[in-house]
């Protein structure tokens, strides 16, 4: 489980402030000692290697050191990455990174030509309402796909690639230095093993085109500002047979006029009168499904807080919505008429004249402890 591996920073030796040369200078360091050319049948030199090898993948990708940053393990599953299951797979992922730390290829192990597909973003807005209750929509994108006129081959229609004759079809060229027994990216036919004298006249040999094309996307109800969506397979296609990348689509949401999201409850402030809140009344108030029925009780302060049971937002994980929260605001009356300023006088004297008594009572009270004592 991702919960139990180490801590990537640590595995390298290294702050979480480290800039990318001191990262590649650890991991170079611990790669070295750990290679299993030089470390043959050794299980823990071997585990130590495919555990900075993982670290060192993760932490020089900028995207998923942030994911990995604010998320920890649990956030790189959700980017689908999870690992390298061995040497092979360490080596094909890697592709010339070894050649860019070290000068050399990869080792024993002759890489794969697979690759897999860039990863593609995009940003989608969305109001407050569509990100409560969710949508289905489409978007457009700009992406890489596999040229239909050669299939991906990037040879002219009716032609082949021909052998690399100084690899030999394999992409590399063998290096001896030291111990090690190591293979370098062949700069003839830059490791694809094979050379093309006539390109395909749509793509030029690349064996892709740039294409809009139109994709279904499914917004769960409930996402929240910076939501991220991945369309698994999405992305751009992979390079000599490797996987399609993903699509990551990121939320952003315009503020709504009334409510306020905190989690998955919605806050919103009612005006009523300062008559309301002395005497109490019913309104009606706006939520998500429409307005609802607000009982407003005798002497309510400014600033109290009722509460909607499950008329928030829904829930991610599991759906259960959460709580709306209504603040009211007394409001005070202005341009009064004559006889609403006769009538608040008189009420106004009545104040007094109760507080008068309040206070004698008090006094009364006061005085009656000082005899005693």
């Amino acid at each position: 489980m991702a919960s139990n591996k180490r801590d990537y920073y640590e595995i390298l030796g290294i702050g979480r402030d480290a800039t990318e040369r001191e990262l590649k200078a650890a991991y170079r360091k611990l790669a070295l000692k750990y290679h299993p050319d030089k470390n043959p049948d050794d299980p823990e030199a071997e585990e130590r290697f495919k555990e900075a090898a993982e670290a060192y993948e993760v932490l020089r990708d900028p995207q998923k050191r942030q994911i990995y940053d604010q998320y920890g393990h649990e956030g790189l599953e959700g980017t689908g990455f999870s690992g390298f299951a061995g040497f092979d797979d360490i080596f094909s992922s890697f592709g010339g990174i070894f050649e860019d730390l070290f000068g050399f290829g990869s080792g024993r192990r002759s890489r794969s030509r697979a690759r897999r597909g860039n990863d593609l973003r995009y940003d989608l807005t969305l109001t407050f309402m569509e990100a409560a209750f969710g949508k289905e929509t489409h978007i457009d994108i700009e992406k890489m796909i596999t040229c239909p006129e050669c299939n991906g081959d990037g040879c002219e229609p009716g032609t082949q690639p021909q052998t690399c004759p100084h690899c030999q079809g394999s992409g590399q060229v063998t290096q001896t230095q030291g111990f090690f027994t190591l293979r370098t990216t062949c700069r003839h036919c830059g490791g694809a093993g094979r050379i093309i004298t006539d390109p395909c006249s749509r793509c030029r040999g690349s064996g892709q085109v740039r294409e809009q094309k139109r994709v279904a996307v499914k917004i769960p109800a409930g996402v929240d500002n910076g939501s991220r969506l991945r369309l698994a397979g999405e992305g751009e296609p992979g390079h000599y047979g490797g996987p399609p990348g993903d699509l990551y689509v990121f939320i952003h949401v315009k503020p709504h006029n009334f409510f306020q999201r905190r989690d998955n409850d919605i806050y919103c402030e009612v005006p009523i009168s300062f008559i309301q809140a002395a005497l109490g009344d019913e309104i009606m108030v706006p939520t998500l499904n429409g307005k609802k029925k607000l009982k407003i009780p005798k002497g309510t302060q400014p600033g109290h807080l009722f509460r909607f049971r499950h008329e928030g937002i829904p829930s991610l994980r599991n759906g259960t919505r959460g709580d709306q929260i209504i603040q009211v605001s007394v409001r005070t009356p202005t341009h009064l008429t004559k006889k609403q300023e006769a009538l608040l006088q008189e009420f106004k004297k009545l104040e007094a004249a109760k507080l008068t008594t309040k206070l004698k009572n008090i006094l009364k009270g006061t005085a009656g402890v000082a005899e005693t004592a």
